[in-house]
């Protein structure tokens, strides 16, 4: 792993095995100090690493069995990008909606820069349409 490309993606995949056993504390400690989340909808960016633990606590939440598989992932300069897949059961609350115990799966396609051998910035475009369409109320069989 000579390359800065080659250490930030195993930087990022760490990152993604911590999220995989659920240990947010280890994955917000790759983070910088002043962390910034740019999140679709959201009326500008996030600062912080307590707001992005507050997002995945939530996710965690409302699917407490969720698998992450990490699709493909390439780097370059600063910068990796990740296509990752997210599958699990809606258990829990998530975004208002009660536990409908259906199974779920979608798609995200990130990008991070790397800062000094930590995650400074994401840039994330979860398919958040697909994801509430499976767990809406009027999508029950």
């Amino acid at each position: 792993m000579n390359t800065a490309p080659e250490r930030n993606m195993a930087l990022l995949r760490t990152a993604y095995q911590n999220l995989a056993s659920r240990d947010l504390d280890a994955c917000a400690a790759l983070m910088t100090e002043d962390f910034i989340a740019n999140l679709p909808g959201a009326p500008g960016p996030l600062h912080g690493r307590e707001i992005w633990k507050l997002g995945a606590q939530a996710m965690i939440d409302g699917f407490p069995d969720l698998r992450i598989t990490v699709e493909d992932m390439f780097g370059d300069g600063d910068q990796v990008a990740v296509r990752v897949r997210f599958r699990g059961t809606h258990q829990g609350i998530f975004q208002g909606v009660a536990a409908t115990h259906r199974p779920v799966g979608f798609r995200s396609i990130e990008i991070y820069r790397i800062e000094d051998g930590r995650i400074a910035e994401e840039w994330v475009a979860p398919d958040m349409i697909s994801l509430m369409g499976q767990i809406s109320p009027r999508s029950a069989s």
